[in-house]
Order: C-alpha cells, then sequence, then structure tokens
C-alpha cells in the first residue's frame, strides 16, 4: 500500500475519530425507527457489499478454501457478536456511556496481547488497567443505585470483549489473510446471519422506512463501516496503526459530545468520574505510542 503523506494521514485520522464518535448517538436515534438486530444486520451487508466491490479487483487473494476459518471466527467476534450486543445494548443505556464502556477496548487488548501474544506490559500500563477497571466501577455505581441499566452494561462490557477478542485474533492470523478482503467479509458473513436471526426474532414491518431512518443507515453503512474500515487499513499500511490506537481515547468523547448536543442526554458526576478514569486508563496503556518514547533495540511490537 502506497505511503501516506502526513497531511493525508491526519486527515483519515481525524475523519476516522469523528466517524466513529458520531456512529454512537446515530445509532442509538436510528433505533427508534428499526429492530435492533435487522438495523445490525442491515448496515453491515451494506458495508460488506461495498467493500467487497473494492476487493474485488485483487480477487486472486481471497484464498477462500483454505482461509474460511479465519473469516467465519473473525466475523462471529467482530461483527455478531459486536454490532449485535452493541446494536441491543444501546436500547438499555444513554449513547454516550454505551461507548465509554466500550472503548475500555484497549484495556482489554492489552491484557491479552500480554497474555496470548507475549507483547511487553510495563508500569505505565498496570497503571493504566487499574484505572480503567476503576473507571468502569465508577460509572455503574449509579446503576447499582437503580439510574442506570445493569443489562446494558454488561451488554456495553461483553461489546469491549468481543471486540478485542476479534482484534487480537485478527492481528494473530493477519499475515494469512488479505485484510481488505477479510473485513469485506467479515461484515457480509456476520451480516447475513444478523439479518437471518433478526427475521426469525423481529419483524420486517417494524421498520419505519422513512427519510429519517434511510439517511442514517446508509451515512453508517458507507462512511462509518466501508470508509471507515478503508480508512483505518490505510493508515495501518503507511505506518499510522499506533496514532489510530493511541486516538482511540477520543471517540467515546465525541459520542458523548453529540449524544449531549443532539439526544439531550445528560451528564452525571459519575459518568464524568468515571470517563476522566478511563480516559486516563487508555492514555497510560498506550502511552508509548502517544509520547512516541522508543523501545530499546530488538524489542517489536
Amino acid at each position: 500500500m502506497l505511503q501516506l503523506s502526513r497531511s493525508r494521514a491526519a486527515l483519515y485520522l481525524v475523519f476516522l475519530v469523528i466517524v466513529w464518535g458520531i456512529n454512537w448517538p446515530l445509532s442509538k436515534y436510528t433505533l427508534s425507527f428499526s429492530p435492533p438486530l435487522l438495523f445490525a444486520g442491515l448496515r453491515t451487508c451494506i458495508g460488506g457489499l461495498i467493500l467487497i466491490c473494492v476487493a474485488l479487483p485483487g480477487y486472486k487473494k481471497l484464498n477462500w478454501k483454505q482461509t474460511w476459518p479465519v473469516y467465519v471466527i473473525s466475523s462471529v467476534l467482530n461483527i455478531i457478536l459486536f454490532y449485535g450486543l452493541q446494536t441491543i445494548g444501546l436500547n438499555y443505556l444513554p449513547a454516550g456511556l454505551f461507548s465509554a464502556i466500550v472503548f475500555l477496548q484497549p484495556v482489554l487488548l492489552g491484557i491479552l496481547s500480554w497474555l496470548w501474544l507475549g507483547e511487553e506490559m510495563f508500569g505505565l500500563k498496570w497503571i493504566g488497567l487499574v484505572l480503567g477497571f476503576l473507571g468502569v466501577f465508577e460509572i455503574s455505581a449509579s446503576s447499582l443505585a437503580g439510574h442506570l441499566s445493569i443489562t446494558g452494561i454488561v451488554l456495553a462490557l461483553g461489546c469491549a470483549v468481543s471486540w478485542a477478542l476479534g482484534t487480537l485474533y485478527t492481528k494473530k492470523m493477519s499475515a494469512r489473510v488479505d485484510m481488505v478482503w477479510a473485513v469485506a467479509l467479515q461484515l457480509m458473513i456476520g451480516g447475513i446471519l444478523l439479518l437471518g436471526s433478526g427475521s426469525v426474532l423481529e419483524k420486517w414491518t417494524d421498520i419505519v422506512w422513512n427519510v429519517p431512518f434511510v439517511s442514517s443507515l446508509l451515512f453508517i453503512s458507507v462512511f462509518v463501516i466501508a470508509l471507515g474500515w478503508l480508512a483505518y487499513f490505510k493508515l495501518v499500511g503507511s505506518g499510522e496503526a499506533g496514532k489510530v490506537g493511541a486516538f482511540t481515547f477520543l471517540i467515546p468523547l465525541i459520542a458523548i459530545t453529540c449524544s449531549v448536543l443532539f439526544l439531550g442526554e445528560r451528564i452525571s458526576i459519575n459518568l464524568v468520574a468515571g470517563l476522566v478514569l478511563i480516559v486516563g486508563s487508555i492514555l497510560l496503556v498506550n502511552a508509548r505510542s502517544i509520547f512516541l518514547v522508543k523501545k530499546p533495540t530488538g524489542l517489536q511490537r
């Protein structure tokens, strides 16, 4: 993949953070027009079709007979569980809060990478992990008092765990598959199964096919899922993966800001305190990529 200029890489990074931040409150709004599983299936299938069109010129890289288990497993973790739990969970919690809990994923990924891939665990990471768990506890405190849904928090945590496992699995298998095909097929396989389960458990007639629903669905499918993932892979291919990981902490903050401005959601003391801890956690876990601290020669991530 061609090396990106600094300015182009910065534009891709800004685009990625903004659209993924907007996605959370916009998805919650769109759920007022559609059952959750059918909505999740529709947006992932549309995004998958777009990426398949992009990947078709390189059809020889698909190598389906040898690599289909990788596509199926990654689809279960990254799409079926991640988008399924996300879409259902947004019915139980404010979008900003839900996204904040889900973006504990970098913290979970740090633990799993250390345990499974043998990646280095340093002092700031340990401190960050502790802050992350304290942040979840602080946010959950108001739910224990009956103000928030424990079900929603559990679904958000499940969403974070599935995303972390899916990212780790995809990273481990990246040498075996073409990443554009991997994402395209994840979306299509997961989208078809989500649509199938939605067709059994939900009713297509419950979807309100009005302008707000169709426009929101298309925006999420095209910009958040298809173009968002393409931007991600361009950044990864140009050596910008570290910045993507370091700046993901901005996504829940953008989601919360949009939720407050456009959905009228309120900010509680517990939420603010929890968010501060979570942001601090993610900053510390990604400290070396954020502050560009170089590792000694011979140690590579």
